[in-house]
């Protein structure tokens, strides 16, 4: 899929405005670019990897973004700050199409999903203290829905679905492959 067949199926319309942090029960607020690139004649989305030497999420893989300070305007705001420091993504290299509804995490975060569309190749610098790798995933392998599995697992009692995409020798899990799989079924629909 192309950058421009992309805009027009994906639903700009039906995103919320991006009003900043908002106070949601007791969840830590916290932000995500979702990064896409053209790459030949595809799409494909920016991923990250944890190091194994966190205390939170060791060696998961994740969008880049992270908790909102308070200095930051929005959750756009937010998520461009974080891409900028963990892989050193310019914020004027990203063209922001939306904000997907919040992702309430069973471990205590409202995350804010930034959709945007890295407009240029970078030069990537990781942040070793937050960033292992840097990888990219066609969108054609995740629009694929034998690429996305779900399953239901239950903890203290609640039931949750838990999604999860293996590509090569990655495992993505969790929170991110949910807000992928979202996105690829918005942009099936």
């Amino acid at each position: 899929m192309r950058l421009d067949e992309f805009k027009q199926r994906y639903n700009l319309h039906q995103l919320p405005t991006d009003t900043g942090p908002q106070t949601h029960r007791s969840l830590r607020q916290a932000a995500v670019l979702v990064p896409l690139i053209q790459t030949g004649s595809d799409l494909e989305l920016l991923l990250t990897r944890r190091p194994d030497h966190l205390r939170a999420h060791p060696g998961q893989i994740s969008f880049p973004g992270g908790k909102v300070e308070q200095s930051d305007l929005n959750y756009t705001d937010t998520a461009l700050r974080e891409a900028f420091e963990e892989i050193a993504l310019p914020r004027d290299n990203v063209e922001v199409l939306g904000q997907y509804p919040m992702f309430n995490t069973f471990t205590g975060f409202a995350i804010a999903p930034i959709i945007g569309v890295v407009r240029e190749e970078f030069q990537p610098i990781l942040d070793p203290g937050e960033v292992d790798e840097l990888f990219r995933v066609p969108l054609s392998f995740l629009m694929d829905p034998a690429n996305r599995i779900k399953k239901q697992f239950s903890r203290r009692g609640v039931h949750y679905p838990v999604y999860f995409i293996p590509y090569e020798d990655y495992f993505i899990w969790g929170a991110t492959a949910a807000m992928i799989d979202r996105l690829c079924r918005q942009i099936a629909d």
